[in-house]
Formats: structure tokens, sequence, C-alpha cells
């Protein structure tokens, strides 16, 4: 009797225990939680996604289906759905995951709409990375929750780009981050790492589950979760709240994604289709090229070629570090290679660095000296304008000359005191010369050729090899060879010395000068020769009877140096008029189209660099 009463009880108080704890499926179905956080995905401003150059160049959105009413669906259909998805991954469904689903298609419908317009372009590339490692296809969802499919995202805590990795974690998986290049934007780069990393946690623990979740917050707060739940084998929903606050939603969060991505059409959001197909290629880039400069010459929209290498934070590919690759259009990728020589040539002297710089104020073997110049005006020339030439103050200037005020007249002759570098050798002899100089009569000149050969002139803003040989009466060869010069490349500041002995004898050059032929090559346009030889398409369309602005290779071009002087004297006296700046238009289409160039319509707008907007007005050089 007492054996079958004890028996009775035990079995009763198995049921009791079986009542009292649930089993892992009725957790997973039945789980709820008040605290849920948000990923901070879901805080994306869609007006300002829809501003990205790619939504609006190659999807269609169907900017109606926003305002359309969400479609009722009972927890049975959600169930249905979810089981029906073809996912290696487990997709349960339970109050938490209905609330995350609710968020997306009841108060986050234009984020959906946008991030399928992306998803046209981002999905491929998560899915080749995946099948590459042998991993579920489903988890190309991760960067819905991750980013909203923003390779540009930054979260509070610093994590960023599409799979959202933090600095030590990029670093530690072999991505680039540095002040010119960060690989977590890069969106074939960080989906071939983030696979890599999304294998090693799942060989960690054996479920997916837990694999995504240790991705949000880090294995030890996994591990940690697992210690406080007690032991035996654990899912995600075993530790749910003992995970994090944010990480408990990072799940459920990615079970929504996957159901909304899949299913828009059955809560009457939009599809996004393709307004033209995306096909890109890679080249390798062992040079460093601005992304004005291949814009310039291949005309491809600065902003196409940011939307397509968001790993380059300076809209710089520094390939002369090491190699690093560009992503284009398909079609462009051949006449990048064919043209590279001319696309790094584009206007070198704006991005061009210095591998070597002298101090200033280093002094040399021999003395300096004060000596007195003259100089005539030119027409168009002012008082500030000779004062920035010749390194001096405009108040000096005018104490030196008498003048009252800051007028002055074409023809007149300015007297200015200045420094010179002579040799040591010679130093005595330049004294005398020096008080015949600066006594102002006929006798100056012959002072002048008495100085030493060496003169210096300290580069001012805006100066060019070419302005300065002009000055001297000098070539741009002598000039180079005079200063151990490599290339064009000068800087503000920096010290050039010129032999005054053939500055004196070389007389300066005239509009005379003789012309020259350039042979076309692959890739080249008008705009870059023009920048080349400093002169305007205008100028090369005018001497070789050219309407348009097309030319091929092996053409021959006729070029006239002396109107590239003519042009620069009358620099003062240019008109300009004014241009309103259109969507998707670049600097270098905007000077190819009325005739100029790209560094002539940053001087007349006060420009340093290559950014331009919509609605923008810009002043145009006349020609």
């Amino acid at each position: 009797m007492k054996k079958g009463l004890l028996i009775l009880l035990m079995l009763a108080g198995a049921v009791t225990a079986a009542v009292a704890r649930p089993t892992v499926l009725t957790l997973k179905e039945s789980i709820q939680d008040s605290t849920i956080i948000y990923p901070e995905s879901f805080e994306t401003d869609t007006q300002k996604l829809m501003e990205n150059w790619y939504l609006k160049n190659y999807a269609i959105i169907d900017e109606d289906s926003e305002a359309s009413a969400d479609v009722p669906t009972t927890k049975e259909e959600f169930i249905e759905r979810l089981q029906n998805m073809p996912t290696v991954i487990e997709m349960p469904y339970n109050q938490v995951v209905r609330s995350y689903i609710d968020m997306y298609t009841q108060r986050r419908r234009a984020l959906v709409e946008e991030m399928l317009g992306l998803s046209i372009y981002y999905m491929p590339i998560f899915e080749q990375a995946l099948e590459r490692e042998g991993l579920p296809l489903e988890l190309k969802y991760l960067p819905v929750i991750e980013s909203a499919l923003n390779p540009d995202a930054v979260s509070r805590a610093g994590a960023t780009g599409l799979w959202q990795f933090m600095l030590s974690t990029a670093k530690g998986l072999g991505l680039d981050v540095n002040s010119l290049v960060d690989e977590r934007r890069d969106p074939v780069r960080s989906s071939e790492m983030a696979a890599k990393y999304l294998k090693q946690l799942y060989g960690m623990y054996g479920d997916w589950s837990l694999a995504i979740a240790s991705y949000n917050c880090g294995p030890g707060n996994v591990n940690k979760a697992m210690r406080r739940a007690g032991g035996g084998k654990k899912d995600f929903w075993d530790i749910y709240f003992y995970l994090p606050a944010e990480t408990r939603g990072y799940v459920p969060a990615f079970i929504a994604a996957n159901y909304v991505m899949s299913y828009y059409q059955d809560h009457n959001l939009g599809k996004a289709l393709a307004r033209r197909p995306v096909l890109t290629d890679t080249v390798m880039v062992d040079k460093r090229v601005h992304f004005d400069q291949i814009s310039s010459v291949l005309n491809i929209p600065v902003e196409e070629l940011r939307v397509l290498n968001p790993q380059y934070r300076r809209d710089l590919v520094p390939g002369d570090i090491r190699p690093y690759s560009l992503t284009l259009p398909s079609q462009q990728i051949y006449s990048y290679i064919v043209s590279e020589d001319s696309i790094v040539g584009h206007d070198s002297n704006l991005y061009a660095r210095r591998s070597e710089v002298t101090p200033g104020g280093e002094q040399d073997s021999g003395d300096t000296k004060v000596v007195t110049k003259y100089h005539v005006v030119k027409r168009g020339e002012t008082i500030s304008k000779i004062a920035r030439r010749y390194g001096v103050s405009t108040t000096s200037l005018k104490r030196w000359n008498g003048l009252r005020s800051n007028r002055i007249r074409r023809g007149q002759r300015l007297k200015i005191n200045t420094y010179v570098k002579v040799e040591s050798d010679d130093a005595d002899s330049n004294d005398e010369n020096l008080a015949v100089a600066d006594s102002g009569n006929a006798k100056d000149k012959v002072a002048e050729k008495k100085l030493a050969k060496a003169k210096y002139h300290t580069v001012r803003r805006g100066e060019t090899l070419s302005s300065i040989s002009d000055d001297y009466g000098v070539t741009v060869s002598d000039l180079k060879e005079w200063n151990g010069l490599r290339n064009n490349s000068i800087n503000a500041g920096q010290r050039l010395a010129i032999d005054s002995s053939v500055a004196k004898k070389s007389p300066a050059r005239s509009s005379e000068q003789s012309t020259t032929t350039h042979k076309v090559r692959r890739g080249e346009t008008l705009g870059s020769i023009a920048a080349r030889y400093g002169v305007t398409v205008a100028n090369l369309r005018d001497w070789n009877g050219i309407s348009g602005s097309n030319i091929k290779a092996g053409q021959k071009l006729v070029v006239k140096g002396g109107a590239a002087k003519s042009s620069k004297s009358k620099k003062s006296r240019t008109s300009y008029k004014t241009y309103t700046v259109k969507s998707g238009e670049t600097l270098g289409g905007i000077a190819e189209r009325n005739g100029t160039t790209a560094a002539a319509i940053r001087r007349a707008n006060g420009i340093k660099g290559s950014m331009i907007r919509v609605g923008q007005k810009l002043k145009i050089p006349r020609n």
C-alpha cells in the first residue's frame, strides 16, 4: 500500500515539474519581453537615405506603397510563412519576433522600401561571400538590422559599415582602417570577412542562434550568459534573459528581417525595380589617383564612384602605398586601363604630395643682400598683386614710392626693395653695385647684371612653373633643371633657384612663340589636353576647327604657346557667366561643356576641393 502511494506521489511530482519547467519549444513560442530595445538601424533617416546616388539613379521605388496600410495578419499566418522559408537557421514565432515584424511593416515601411532598392545591388555581394564559406544564405539579411544596408553607417559605439565591425575586430580580421581607407565600408571586403567571422563563431557554438547573438555582443557575453543559465546544451532562447538587453532583440530582429524581405508584398510594401543594371568590375590600382581625376577623364560622376567605392574616405585611392581595388561600371574598366596615365596626369599639381621639403629660411652658402629692383606696371596689375609677387607688404611698397593711395597707372615705374642670394666671393663687389642700384639712376640694370648668378624665388599661392618662367623670361625646363625637379609640382613657400644670367639673356616668350603639335593618345579628352598645355578647350577648338568635343587617338592637334600666355595676361579682365549645377554633374563635366577647365572654375569660385552641390551657382570664365 505504502509502496503504491509512493509511486503515485513520484508521478505527480514529475508531472508538476514538467508543467513548471517549459520545454525549449514552448519557450521559443511563448517568450515575452516588455523591455525590448530596437537596433540603431531602425533610427535610420529615410529622407537622407533617399538622397543616395544609387537609389536616385539605379532603382525605382514605389513611393505610393508607403501610404498604403499594412494587411492584418494572424498569428497562424505568421507561423506558416516563417516555416515555409527555405532556411537552415530556425525561424520560430513569438511575441518578441512579432514586435519586430510590426516595426518593419507598420512604423518603418519607408525604410523597408529603400532597403529593397539597395538590396538589388548588395544582396548578390553578400550571397557570394556566404556561398564561398559554405554558410546559410539567410545570413545575408544581417546587414539589414546592422546598418539598414548603408555602407557609411556608424553606430554610437563606433561600429562601422554594412556589417558594423568595431575597429579592433576589423583589424583582427585583416581589414585596413586608416586615415585614407576604411575597408569596413567596402561591400566586398567586409562581406568576405563577415562570412569568415560568422563561420568561426558557429564553430565555437555549433548553433546558429548563439553564433548570431555573439556576432552582436561578442563571445564573452554569450559565454557568461550560458554559465549563468546553468549546465547542459543551450540555445539563444534558453539564455535569453541572461543576455545584454540589446542582444535579446538581435535574433528576433534577424528573424523579422528575413520575414519582411521575403513577404513584403503580403504587407502592401512595393517592390523596388532596377532602373538599369548595375554591372561592375574591379581593377587593381598601383598609383595615387583622386576620384576627380577619374571623373574628369572618364566622365563618371564622382557620386557614382563614391557609391561603388565607399571605403575611400577622402575620394582618393592610395595605390602608391600598396595596390588597392577600384570598382567601376564594367564598361569603364577597359577605358580606365588604357587611360590610366592620362587620369593620373590630369590636374596632377592639385593632388601631388611632397616627398622632400626644405624648411623656410635655411641658409645656403653665400650672403643675403637687399637690392632695389624696379617694376613697370602692366595692364590690370594692382599694388597688392605686385606686392605679393615680390613678397613685400603693400604699406612698404607705398612708402618706397611716396604713394598716398593704392592707385597706380599702367607704365608707372615702382621701386621695390627685396632680398637676393649672392655668392660669398662676390659680396664686396656687390656692395658697390647695390649702392648704384639704390640711387635709382640709369645704372640700375647694370648693377642687377653684376649680381651673382643665383637668384631665389619663393613660390606664392596659385603660382605654377609656367607662370614663374614667364615672369623671369626662362623656360620651364630651365627651372626644373636648376632645381632638380622631376615633374611640374611645386608648393607655396618653396624656394626656386633662378640663373639670372640666363634670365637676362633669354627674352620673355612673345605672342609669336612657335606652334606645338600634339598627337592624341587613347583616353585623352580636350579638357585633359588643355590642362596639360595651360590653354582652354575653346582655344583648342578654335585652332583646330573643332566644333564639338570628339577627338580620336592618333589625331594631331595644333597648340599655340603664345595663346596660353595671352590668356594669362588677360586674366584680370576675364568675364564670367553664371551656371547652376544640376544633379549628377561634376566640375570636370561642367568645364568640358563650357569650354574651360576645372581648375579655372575652382579659381573663379574660390573652391579648394571638388565638392559641388545641386543648385549651386558657379561663375564660369568666358574665353
